[in-house]
């Protein structure tokens, strides 16, 4: 009876052991495919924030903040192009969670600027930045990756510093800064996964 009972608990054991394998497992295959994806937003978004602050700083038009959403028009169908090299490797639990916070991020982002471009004046660039950093360092968190948490940090609470100093077309440059963070982010990433 004894043996039958010590016989139960290795199998128990043995079965966190595989499931902590597996989280493991997903958890580096997820940060591995992670990296060309910091680089791709972060390069979208510096490349966008420079031309939305040249042509503003330009024309003194505001109007040019439309192009932001021409970052989900061009990344996301770049997303799913990336996405079909590993449409054979299942989604699992920890994939699911991330791609939810970071698409709950866009809404939240997309539904804020309409708001704002149409009824209430805010802040926007203050409120998009820390939801940015935010979701960013839940990620990290998620991934147990110091460099998506202290990245995502810097992020949030250095481009909400940065959105209180910074006026007009110059908080644009915080996106620019924010860009080349998560270019920064996606090589560190990258090189730890290889």
């Amino acid at each position: 009876m004894e043996n039958n009972i010590e016989n139960k608990e290795m199998t128990a054991q043995q079965s966190l052991g595989i499931i902590t394998e597996m989280m493991n497992n997903s958890r580096k295959s997820i940060l591995q495919d992670s990296g060309k994806h910091f680089i791709l937003w972060g390069v979208l978004l510096i490349v966008v924030s420079i031309v939305n602050y040249e042509l503003w700083h330009i024309t003194g038009n505001p109007a040019w903040n439309c192009l932001w959403f021409a970052m989900p028009a061009i990344g996301f169908p770049v997303v799913r192009i990336l996405e079909r090299k590993n449409s054979d490797v299942p989604q699992s639990y920890l994939n699911r969670q991330i791609g939810a916070i970071w698409l709950a991020y866009c809404i939240f982002a997309l539904t804020i600027s309409i708001i704002a471009m149409l009824a209430v004046p805010m802040p926007i660039t203050l409120v998009i930045v820390i939801a940015f950093g935010f979701a960013e360092c839940i990620s990290g968190i998620l991934l147990k990756n110091w460099a998506i948490i202290i990245s995502g940090f810097i992020l949030g609470v250095g481009g909400a510093v940065a959105a209180a100093m910074l006026f007009s077309a110059e908080q644009l440059l915080i996106f620019t800064v924010g860009g080349i963070i998560l270019v920064a982010t996606g090589l560190i990433v990258k090189s730890q996964y290889k």
